[in-house]
């Protein structure tokens, strides 16, 4: 069987809310004439509702309905290979864990209203930029934590799950596989978000092969989150889309010029050993070299990127978005940003 889901890893881009303000376009396109009203399918209600009837004829209704999203969720997310879908469904509908997690996700989530209107509004921009881009089907479900955001053939799955809000009961009790820097952002206003980034990864700017510096790394990162700049609602802040704390915000804002004087001096911007290039890009409580008593904000290259990339379109206002994102020139990009920030 051919495994539809495009990635297993969970892209944790953005995260934890706070009150600062993103960064907001003056003049936004208008584009209340394109028809699109998003609506996310409940998988986990429908599958949820069948747990009292027979397995074999639940997985011949959902076979019908849901093809291949049902097949990779039978047996890439909570299942394998080994077991028919049956015997799947049979433990699945025995377990009472699944009933317990069905629960608090309905309790959270009654219906999803907020993030239909908040997808409607962000792929109507992502059609006004771009007219031919194709809009996955969006599907919820509960995995048991095993999947964040999956990405198949015409679906975008939404494990409702890994939403439930930081001081769930649950993301306590798997502590040992996510730590809690990342499940504090497992937040209900992150959904929009994180499918406008994984939309963005997965559909319209995949990574090319020839980026192997650090500096190529950091613009196409920068060109990620400048672009949710441009699709996302203009209430969604710097921080969820990064998913900065308050205080990791204020640390990068504070610092930029000596991060950016960290980068020069230690001559990182060239560097193309993957090992030492992750440090500034993954995903941790703090980075690694910078600051003191583990006190700087994490994955500075990506926000060191996104401040080149919004300096280099300040600087160069003819440039469309279109247009920056199909340049790859990392190097004409950082020159023609002028970027120098002063070191505190």
């Amino acid at each position: 069987m051919i495994d539809n889901v495009k990635h297993r890893q969970i892209y944790l881009i953005f995260l934890f809310a706070i009150a600062f303000i993103s960064c907001k376009q003056a003049n936004r396109p208008d584009v209340s004439n394109i028809n699109l009203d998003i609506k996310i399918d409940r998988f986990d209600h429908i599958l949820y509702a069948a747990k009292n009837r027979n397995a074999s004829e639940v997985n011949q209704m959902l076979t019908k309905s849901y093809g291949l999203f049902y097949e990779d969720y039978i047996h890439r997310m909570i299942g394998s290979p080994e077991y028919s879908n049956d015997e799947v469904l049979s433990t699945l509908f025995k377990d009472q864990a699944y009933t317990d997690l069905t629960k608090d996700v309905d309790s959270v989530f009654p219906n999803l209203k907020p993030q239909e209107a908040g997808l409607t509004q962000t792929f109507k921009y992502i059609k006004y930029y771009y007219p031919k881009a194709k809009i996955p089907k969006f599907i919820s479900f509960v995995s048991g934590f095993a999947y964040q955001m999956p990405v198949g053939d015409q679906y975008l799955g939404i494990g409702l799950d890994m939403f439930l809000g930081k001081d769930s009961k649950f993301y306590k009790a798997i502590v040992q596989s996510v730590p809690l820097y990342l499940s504090r952002r497992f937040t209900p206003e992150y959904i929009v978000p994180r499918v406008a980034e994984t939309y963005a990864h997965e559909e319209l700017f995949p990574e090319p092969d020839e980026n192997r510096t650090l500096l190529s790394k950091m613009i196409f990162q920068g060109k990620i989150l400048y672009f949710l700049d441009q699709v996302l609602p203009e209430n969604i802040t710097d921080s969820v889309k990064i998913g900065y704390s308050t205080e990791q915000l204020q640390w990068a804002q504070q610092f930029e010029g000596d991060i950016w004087a960290y980068f020069l001096e230690k001559n990182y911007l060239y560097e193309t050993d993957d090992q030492k290039i992750q440090v500034f890009l993954s995903e941790g409580p703090f980075t690694p070299g910078l600051g003191e008593n583990r006190d700087s904000a994490p994955k500075l290259g990506v926000w060191t990127g996104w401040q080149i990339v919004r300096k280099y379109m300040d600087e160069n206002p003819k440039v469309t978005l279109q247009q920056l994102m199909a340049d790859h020139d990392a190097q004409k990009i950082l020159n023609q940003s002028k970027y120098k920030p002063k070191q505190k």
